[in-house]
């Protein structure tokens, strides 16, 4: 029973605890990065009256230097054993994701803003660094583990019989040493 418990635990670590605290190491930097740019954008030290100092403007050009950080982090580290040899199409991939995050977070900001008339510093932050950036950030995990960097890419650098040993370890019950036993009348003669 105790082995089993470690084995589990073993399998949830390298299945998807590992990624969830690189991918964690990442987002925290990033957040960094699209938080101290965000304030300095809305509080006009790049200068006054332009689209860069409005709270949309901000999100956009602070979450757009994120996105670019993040890919490399989560590429060279992350999920640096399932990267893609075509980088141009994994940026891609991971670039629509990255939208769709910016996107709610964009959202979040807008009817907290425009909506709901919440005009602050403070509440922009809250709008788009605390709600939009926790649903933001569930929807980009599950799809770059899932699908930019998921393991079962045609394309990835990963030693495929490695992948496939992960995927049986995973999905599939231990294999049994039964005797094959023909299914169609052909083998069977």
């Amino acid at each position: 029973m105790s082995n089993q418990v470690v084995t589990v635990a073993q399998r949830l670590w390298h299945g998807l605890l590992a990624y969830a605290v690189k991918f964690g190491v990442v987002g925290l930097i990033g957040l960094v990065i699209d938080v101290t740019l965000f304030n300095l954008l809305r509080l006009g030290v790049f200068g006054d009256d332009h689209w860069a100092q409005s709270a949309i403007g901000a999100k956009t050009i602070s979450t757009s230097v994120a996105i670019v950080f993040n890919w490399l982090g989560n590429r060279y580290w992350t999920f640096r054993r399932h990267r893609r040899r075509n980088y141009l199409r994994e940026f891609a991939e991971y670039l629509v994701v990255s939208l769709g995050g910016m996107a709610i977070a964009l959202i979040c900001l807008w009817v907290s803003h425009h909506v709901l008339g919440f005009t602050s510093l403070v509440a922009d932050n809250i709008a788009t660094n605390v709600v939009g950036l926790a649903l933001g950030t569930a929807f980009r995990f599950l799809l770059y583990r899932f699908w930019v960097y998921g393991h079962h890419r045609a394309d990835g650098l990963s030693n495929l019989e490695r992948v496939e040993e992960a995927q049986r370890t995973l999905f599939e019950e231990p294999a049994t040493s039964t005797p094959e036993t023909p299914t169609t009348p052909r083998e069977r003669t």
